[in-house]
């Protein structure tokens, strides 16, 4: 039960301290910068949309008007959309656009394959319908392709918190502060394992197909260029604004199709798990080890409850784990000030790590169409494959 326990927390420790510090660490000894100019390369924007019209008519005036000089076509794949959404599309007569309606939805993956088959500029831009790209982002991005070794490049993800409760606000904060720290220093090592899936680029000659319903094809994507011996790279310059789900309950749904997408991709492209993923360290102890960290956090529990009886240092430490899931459940209803700041963030690492455990149930028991368990709305991004 003692190495259990030690275990168990080394384990945790390592996963949300030991390798962010050992990441920075291994960034700063041994950088791998690259170069980033001004450049104009020929860009196909990518959008696939399934009921979106409330947020399309929008969408596409912002597309048709970017300020990259270079747009050489918009390709928009509604799947399978019944509230309107086709009626629209199929309205429009600009010249730049490119209209694909698939009658039955087949998923963001799916529809993104049939978009990238229609494609026929140098880069390729991926966004979703929801967020806001910032003045100059496109450029920004595209600069970066300046160095050969870049196959991929994403942008900064800023996240809005207007209206969100303490919990999802955590998530959306501070929890998102630190994946982005994490994904940054990654970039600056090697690459990053994933990317915010609203807003990325990538060299079309290096494009995958995606397998049939995958969910994260913001990781399939940026790991499959990585495989090829090319870099995907985050650039904190290229900025674009996005908002997550603002209760709880929303924000835990979205966790689980996102992590019930890892163990799906595991599955579908299992070279990602081989030393064929050049990444695959980062992989590991980036995702693999937040998928592990639920179980490993029962372990102390129940080993530390165990030993309780022997030792009051492991009474001590048994109360003080219980202590924290209190604080935890309660990050959405406290009221005290203080004890909100607090619980505010522990409330967010229990959803998140609920989330894990329900995703794992998730891919379980539903092995085909995963991609459904999900259908809020528009298309949204899997990224933050966090």
């Amino acid at each position: 039960m003692i190495f259990l326990f030690w275990s168990s927390l080394l384990g945790v420790l390592y996963t949300y301290i030991g390798y962010p510090v050992g990441i920075w660490l291994l960034a700063r000894l041994f950088p791998r910068p690259w170069k980033s100019a001004p450049i104009t390369p020929s860009v196909s924007v990518v959008l696939a949309v399934h009921n979106g019209i409330q947020l399309l008519p929008a969408r596409i005036e912002g597309l048709l008007n970017l300020d990259y000089p270079n747009i050489q076509e918009v390709v928009i794949v509604s799947d399978g959309s019944t509230d309107g959404t086709v009626e629209f599309l199929v309205r429009q007569r600009h010249p730049l656009l490119k209209i694909i309606v698939l009658n039955e939805q087949g998923g963001k993956a799916a529809a993104v394959n049939i978009g990238l088959a229609q494609a026929t500029a140098e880069i390729v831009l991926f966004v979703d319908i929801r967020p806001q790209i910032a003045p100059g982002a496109i450029q920004r991005l595209v600069n970066n392709f300046a160095d050969p070794s870049v196959g991929c490049a994403a942008g900064e993800l800023i996240l809005r918190e207007d209206g969100h409760d303490a919990a999802t606000a955590a998530i959306g904060g501070l929890y998102w502060k630190y994946e982005q720290f994490i994904r940054c220093t990654e970039s600056r090592f090697d690459s990053p394992v994933g990317v915010y899936g609203g807003f990325y680029a990538i060299r079309r000659k290096l494009a995958a197909s995606m397998p049939a319903g995958i969910i994260l094809d913001d990781m399939f994507q940026p790991l499959s260029i990585i495989r090829q011996g090319y870099r995907s790279i985050l650039d904190p310059d290229a900025v674009v604004y996005d908002t997550w789900p603002k209760k709880v309950e929303g924000e835990f749904h979205r966790k689980v199709r996102t992590l019930a997408g890892n163990f799906q991709l595991f599955e579908l492209a299992p070279w990602t798990l081989s030393p064929q993923n050049r990444v695959l360290f980062q992989l590991f102890s980036h995702k693999i080890m937040r998928l592990l960290v639920p179980y490993l956090l029962v372990f102390m529990l129940i080993s530390s409850t165990v030993l309780a009886f022997t030792s009051p240092f492991y009474a001590a430490l048994t109360a003080f784990q219980f202590g924290g899931l209190i604080l935890s459940a309660s990050g959405n209803h406290c009221r005290i000030p203080l004890l909100r700041r607090i619980a505010a963030p522990a409330g967010a690492m229990l959803v998140l790590n609920l989330a894990a455990v329900a995703g794992l149930y998730k891919f379980l028991t539903i092995r085909k169409n995963l991609w459904k368990i999900w259908l809020a709305g528009p298309i949204q991004s899997g990224q933050h494959s966090g």
